[in-house]
């Protein structure tokens, strides 16, 4: 493959990027059962999504060249307070960026900025059969922990989806770690940068 040697840069997602996260998105919304979603969301609805991963969790762009060739970000697992060190991962790339390193990246990023907030392990829910998702979150170090069985209806069948973990960090039993910093106060510190950059190593690729 032909090297690219276009800029290249991971960095924070801003509301500047949403019409381009948004053409990634909703081909997959609107021809796969990768999305669960059945609508394309608007670019409102996208953005106010955006404004509230942000203000707990990174979502971290990768852009080439000047485009965006795919994003990534972390999300709430589940609302009780006993879930607090677990977060649900998510990341997408465009059509025309695909096998040359993009995924691996922006989820390099995304994970070294967790840990550095205090997060302790990351999940992703992954529609079967999806054979490029499951390498990709294998490589990352992910293990299938497993199946919920026909789960959705999409497409004109109903779906599997299964469920992948990765350990971000030790889980000491007692006492408990500390509760996750919220992204906001890390915006300014020199670390986080770095955590930011952390997979641009795998853009060499491209």
């Amino acid at each position: 493959m032909k090297r690219d040697d276009s800029p290249k840069t991971i960095r924070l997602a801003d509301a500047g990027d949403v019409d381009a996260m948004l053409a990634i998105y909703a081909p997959v919304v609107e021809n796969t059962a990768i999305s669960f979603e059945t609508v394309a969301p608007s670019a409102d609805e996208f953005a106010s999504r955006l404004d509230a991963v942000l203000a707990r969790y990174p979502w971290l762009v990768c852009e080439i060249g000047g485009r965006v060739a795919g994003y990534a970000y972390a999300g709430e697992f589940k609302t009780r307070a006993a879930y607090q060190w677990s977060v649900e991962s998510t990341v997408y790339v465009h059509a025309d960026f695909r096998r040359r390193g993009v995924g691996r990246a922006a989820l390099a990023s995304l994970f070294a900025c967790l840990r550095l907030q205090g997060f302790r392990a990351a999940y992703a829910g992954i529609a079967l059969p999806n054979a490029a998702s499951v390498a990709l979150h294998e490589k990352m170090g992910f293990e299938r922990v497993g199946v919920y069985p026909k789960v959705g209806y999409k497409l004109g069948a109903w779906r599997d989806v299964g469920w992948w973990r990765l350990a971000l960090a030790d889980m000491p039993d007692n006492p408990p770690p500390a509760p996750p910093i919220p992204l906001p106060r890390l915006a300014d510190d020199e670390r986080f940068r770095q955590a930011i950059g952390a997979g641009t190593a795998n853009l060499g690729e491209c």
